[in-house]
């Protein structure tokens, strides 16, 4: 049991949090090094060195985000006061870039590993992770966190075997080729890994406070600066390493897209495999660097698959915001006994299993990646660069306003370069923009029927079976969505100190009818099975239930427990990704500042 006064859980710490980020930015190492090298040949080591500023651009504005947005930063969530159209365009950008995330990370895990047909391996691992997905949110940050030390430990590793070679890599560095235009539109082609910095920021609701600050004036600048700048300053510096000391590997050839090396062909999308096998093989002998090479490949496959599962669970969490924001179908919010919406996970597992099958090569899914994110970074910017409203220091906002003009130019060129990315995005916002146009048409019949809405809402309260009534004087009210752990412990409670049980399920919706009001628990599917299910679980001293359809669950809460006399309100705080937590923190905030003080409120995590 923790105190309702801290009213959403926030245990996300730097470490975490940055490991969180290293999965998605860390993992660009693992192909854009071949990709730019495939575009740039012996040059490309100027398009990693922009690619590089670029990323320290957008991190430094992304702190900014962060401060100004503590409970959080995301285009969604941050766009939103300003324009509902645009917070929806920049969020389903953001749904596009996570669909290509998915298929491009487990893509290339497989072709690290060096596994034939790896389309295929990675179409079942995305259905693997969705598959897990569907059995509940997990705390995914320890797990990035474990994964991420290995990699980092390799990283630096290649990085002291790849110093010795540095002067060579000078020697057969070459200046940019052709126009501007030419390479402008090859830099632009490399963009990728920049999704991640969205995660962050969607993040903040969940990272701790800074000492000395509260829920209602939080403040996380010593959680979320640290995760971003270790992170950027790791990326940035290790990616330029690599990307200047691919040159000094001699005798790659171009060959219609990828990298041939001596002796190796197609080396483009697992080139850091490759450098570790030259470069330690040639520093410790050949049985060590075919080692380092399978060392390279295990730990960037685990980081890249874990990518790709962060990538399904923000999918999964956007929808579901979207939803219950009235932005999407209901159906996207409809949660499993597991708490998981299934209409969402099965999205974020089909389509990304459907484009690596469809797709098959990494540099097609990279036609279609950078679209998405890149314009969701250019929204919130953008948004962000011009409201006078927050307070951003003057260089600030200009620096990050010029970031924004250099996305859109990026954006801009990546829907006119690559009709690919430019059909799938659109594609993407078609489908989104439809889903929203159909809810708000229900929505618009709903409010033109001429239903009478109750002035005072009404909750059912039906006892299982009367005579078997708990003895005690003292009533408990405990809110339950699921048959899980909050639950269990109320029943416990209840008969631990011999008090009256009332299990209370809100159906919340944003508007009502006479019949909506007049609904029994009997006529709600969700609301039998864990009335049901409860009462099993009592035994002897089953509770009571109380049922009510509310266009606000907060007040509900707080209006039935004034109503029946409780001495203690029970409300769960599960375990969920940062966006669910988010969600169900805004609830125990309300409860809270509206809860009677004479009625303890307890929050079971």
């Amino acid at each position: 049991m923790i105190p309702t006064n801290v009213k959403r859980p926030r245990n996300l710490d730097w470490k975490r949090a940055a490991a969180i980020l290293y999965g998605d930015w860390g993992t660009s190492k693992a192909y854009v090094i071949g990709l730019a090298f495939a575009v740039g040949g012996y040059a490309s080591f100027w398009l990693i060195a922009a690619m590089c500023v670029l990323t320290a651009l957008v991190g430094l504005n992304y702190m900014v985000i962060c401060r100004l947005y503590p409970d959080g930063g995301g285009v969604y969530a941050s766009v939103r006061h300003r324009s509902e159209v645009i917070s929806i365009v920049g969020a389903f950008l953001l749904v596009a870039d996570y669909l290509v995330t998915a298929a491009i990370s487990a893509l290339s895990a497989f072709q690290y590993v060096g596994v034939p047909h790896p389309e295929k391996f990675a179409a079942m691992s995305i259905l693997v992770i969705g598959l897990l997905n569907l059995l509940g949110p997990k705390q995914t940050g320890g797990l990035a966190f474990l994964v991420s030390i290995p990699t980092v430990i390799v990283v630096i590793a290649l990085g002291i075997f790849c110093l010795p070679h540095i002067n060579e890599a000078f020697a057969h560095l070459q200046p940019l080729h052709g126009t501007f235009t030419h390479n402008w539109f090859a830099f632009v082609g490399i963009v990728l890994a920049l999704s991640g910095v969205e995660a962050i920021a969607n993040a903040t609701g969940v990272m701790k406070l800074d000492p000395g600050t509260t829920d209602e004036d939080p403040c996380v600048i010593k959680t979320s600066t640290p995760a971003i700048l270790i992170v950027m300053i790791e990326v940035c510096i290790f990616t330029a390493l690599f990307g200047l000391a691919a040159h000094a590997l001699s005798g790659l050839q171009l060959a219609n897209g990828d990298v041939n090396a001596p002796g190796a062909e197609g080396v483009r999308d697992y080139l850091l495999r490759y450098m570790g096998q030259v470069f330690v093989g040639g520093a410790v002998g050949p049985a060590f660097g075919h080692l380092f090479a399978v060392a390279v490949s295990i730990v960037f496959a685990f980081l890249l698959l874990s990518a790709s599962n962060t990538a399904i669970v923000d999918l999964i969490a956007i929808q579901f915001l979207m939803s219950r924001d009235r932005e999407l179908p209901k159906m996207f919010q409809k949660l499993n006994k597991w708490g998981v919406p299934n209409a969402a996970t099965l999205l974020a597992t089909l389509v990304p299993m459907a484009l690596v099958i469809a797709v098959k090569d990494m540099s097609g899914l990279a036609d279609l990646y950078a679209v998405g994110v890149v314009g969701a970074i250019a929204t919130n910017l953008g948004a962000t660069a011009t409201d006078r409203k927050l307070s951003i220091k003057s260089w600030e906002r200009t620096l990050m306003f010029a970031t924004f003009v250099v996305m859109a130019a990026i954006e801009i060129s990546l829907l006119y370069d690559k009709p690919n990315a430019r059909y799938f995005a659109i594609t993407i916002l078609v489908i989104g923009l439809i889903l929203r146009g159909l809810v708000l048409e229900r929505r618009m019949k709903k409010e033109a029927k001429p239903a009478l809405v109750p002035q005072q809402l009404r909750a059912d309260v039906t006892p299982r079976e009367p005579a078997a009534a708990p003895i005690g004087g003292e009533s408990i009210l405990c809110a339950v969505r699921g048959t899980g752990r909050t639950l269990d412990f109320a029943l416990r409670e209840a008969q631990r100190v011999g008090a009256r049980l009332y299990l209370l399920f809100v159906r919340e919706q944003a508007f009502m009818t006479e019949q909506d009001a007049k609904r029994k628990w009997q006529d709600d599917e969700e609301a039998s099975r864990v009335f049901n299910e409860a009462k099993q679980k009592a035994g002897d001293h089953p509770p009571l239930f109380a049922y009510a359809v509310s266009p606000s669950a907060a007040e509900t809460i707080v209006d039935l427990a004034a109503t029946l006399g409780a001495s203690r309100l029970i409300l769960g705080a599960p375990q969920r990704n940062a966006l669910l937590n988010l969600l169900r923190g805004n609830v125990i905030r309300e409860v809270s500042s509206s809860l009677p003080e004479e009625i303890d409120l307890l929050v079971y995590a």
